[in-house]
């Protein structure tokens, strides 16, 4: 698992606390469970190098039981190239995808996802990965506890077109892959994706 200690205990001292505000009724443990919350945020922020407070007011706003938090990608090809756009805060180049939304499915969240970032209607095929953040190698790491769910996708209409979140689209070789925005997307994954569609019947990747 790649990632520092201090992270993965945070994360995980953050989420007994939020657990435990959401169900205790005893006001003393209430407190206690408040008192878990701050030395969870004053970990991560001595880790990240940040404000304990701005830590802590993230935190605060977690409520109810903790989940991970869903990612969706989208991977499209046109003639053996694969789909990637490049995200305008770091410059560097994607799968199109991100947070899903609520009162869509996943498949409705990758479509949209996939029209917004990079201008093309599609179709999804496959679910082709469901990879946990953490033991993918991203960089940097979020704070949050996330999946991260790839989908095999067929472009079925639009045109390139970047958006608010994208500054270019473009479609790239398996060999000649562009400089990747690490907390976002691996070469690994975008390996594993051109199997996918070499390979129809090739089982779901999971971690």
């Amino acid at each position: 698992m790649n990632e520092p200690k201090w992270l993965t205990l945070s994360r995980e001292l953050q989420a007994i606390a939020q657990t435990g505000l959401t169900f205790t009724q005893d006001p003393y443990d209430r407190q206690r469970f408040e008192r878990v919350r701050e030395l969870a945020a004053t970990i991560m922020a001595e880790g990240a190098g940040s404000d304990p407070e701005t830590v802590l007011e993230l935190f605060r706003h977690e409520a109810g039981y903790p989940t991970p938090k869903v990612d969706v990608r989208g991977a499209a090809f046109v003639e053996g190239r694969i789909l990637m756009v490049r995200e305008r805060s770091d410059g560097r180049w994607t799968l199109p995808g991100g947070w899903a939304d609520v009162n869509q499915s996943a498949a409705e969240c990758v479509r949209r996802e996939i029209a917004e970032e990079s201008g093309f209607e599609t179709r999804v095929l496959k679910l082709a990965a469901v990879w946990d953040y953490r033991r993918q190698g991203h960089r940097p790491h979020h704070h949050a506890s996330i999946y991260k769910l790839f989908f095999l996708c067929e472009i079925t209409g639009g045109q390139p077109r970047p958006s608010i979140e994208t500054t270019e689209v473009a479609f790239f070789e398996r060999t000649a892959l562009p400089e990747l925005s690490g907390g976002r997307i691996t070469a690994a994954q975008i390996e594993a994706m051109f199997e996918h569609r070499a390979q129809p019947l090739r089982p779901t990747d999971f971690d």
